[in-house]
């Protein structure tokens, strides 16, 4: 465990003189092609970064923070757009600003219009989530993770059904503490990174309005938004997103499976594509349903919400989930978490002895 929290130290010792670059480069270097050729060296680094680390919750996390949304955040970085840059909304950022911006999940909350909405990115009021909420989700994320003890008396499908409720616990409980420590750190109101995705009513809300909000964030101008641009002249501005939306899909489905190997380090079996394919392929046929209603019919919330979580479910049971049982993720997890567990408890009882230690020598001293 000491080896591996030094890899991990090392690791983002790395990451934050990468950043130091960039910044400096960002200073010298006029955007365009010039900033991003000199940019491409740490891109392709943040990629191979992670393999340095062996433990899965640290390689997991350390690549979606870096190889995936550092450098999409650095790729527009590199042409003076994205949360990097300064803008009209950002006339300046600062060096620490830049630093946390670019390293972790966080995306600062921008001044409303008069109107009291973004009207560049359109989003339902969020708030942010009070300490009994996360208390709640920690607690559930620590059952889950007891019940794995007894996988073998439970049927593979809820073994499936609790990998999503790890997953969501995990995510929302690590990118909440990481946005706190940010938000104590620049003094500023953040964007919340989920907002209740279990209520979603259609896959549209699910993965543009309540799941990962900090992904959706980074894949409109990265991807959503270059392939609206260059559909718009072919098929016309109203059904331009139709196929941004799958070209989105297609950008998400190969950074998810680029993602399963740095958890799994295994060949890729592409199931995770297909997952994000087929829920590209529905979100087209959802939003080209609405437009040709346009408004004039829609499903309760009472039947649309079920039906949107069961199919998020019943997909995700078939092709998204069945990953982590090929790749044992739960057993090595375990493991680790089991590693951890012993090693604080060895470092309590070191410390422990230190400072008795340390009493009785006082003790002693003023005996004396």
């Amino acid at each position: 465990m000491e080896g591996e929290l030094y890899n991990f130290f090392k690791v983002w010792l790395s990451v934050l003189a990468s950043l130091i670059y960039c910044h400096a480069i960002g200073r010298i270097v006029p955007k365009g092609s010039a900033r991003f050729f000199c940019l491409l060296p740490i891109l392709c680094l943040f990629l191979l970064l992670p393999l340095n680390l062996s433990s899965i919750p640290f390689r997991g996390m350390t690549a979606f923070f870096i190889a995936w949304l550092a450098n999409f955040k650095l790729f527009l970085y590199a042409f003076g757009k994205g949360p990097l840059s300064s803008s009209d909304n950002n006339p300046s950022i600062s060096f620490g600003r830049f630093l946390l911006v670019a390293c972790f999940p966080i995306k600062i909350k921008r001044e409303s219009h008069p109107n009291g909405e973004d009207k560049q990115n359109p989003a339902p009021s969020k708030v942010h989530k009070s300490i009994p909420n996360y208390a709640v989700k920690g607690l559930l994320l620590a059952m889950v993770v007891r019940v794995y003890n007894y996988r073998e008396f439970i049927h593979p499908n809820v073994i499936l059904l609790l990998y999503f409720l790890h997953i969501y616990f995990f995510l929302e409980l690590i990118l909440a503490m990481v946005g706190a420590m940010a938000r104590a750190l620049l003094g500023l109101e953040l964007e919340p990174q989920f907002n209740e995705p279990y209520l979603s009513t259609s896959l549209q809300d699910f993965w543009g309005r309540r799941w990962n909000l900090m992904v959706t964030s980074i894949l409109r101008p990265t991807a959503y938004e270059p392939f609206l641009r260059t559909s718009a002249p072919i098929i016309g501005r109203r059904w331009a997103p139709i196929p941004a939306i799958f070209g989105t899909f297609v950008v998400s489905a190969v950074m998810h499976e680029l993602m399963f190997y740095y958890v799994c380090l295994e060949k890729p079996t592409w199931d995770i594509t297909w997952f994000f394919l087929l829920h590209g392929v529905c979100s087209m046929v959802e939003v080209t349903f609405k437009k040709a209603v346009a408004g004039k019919w829609s499903l309760p919330r009472l039947i649309s919400t079920p039906l949107t979580v069961g199919f998020l479910l019943v997909s995700g049971c078939w092709l998204f989930f069945p990953q982590f049982l090929r790749c044992k993720v739960d057993v090595r997890v375990l493991e680790e978490y089991s590693a951890v567990s012993a090693f604080l408890k060895n470092a309590d009882r070191a410390f422990s002895y230190l400072n008795r230690s340390s009493n009785w020598s006082i003790v002693n001293t003023i005996k004396d």
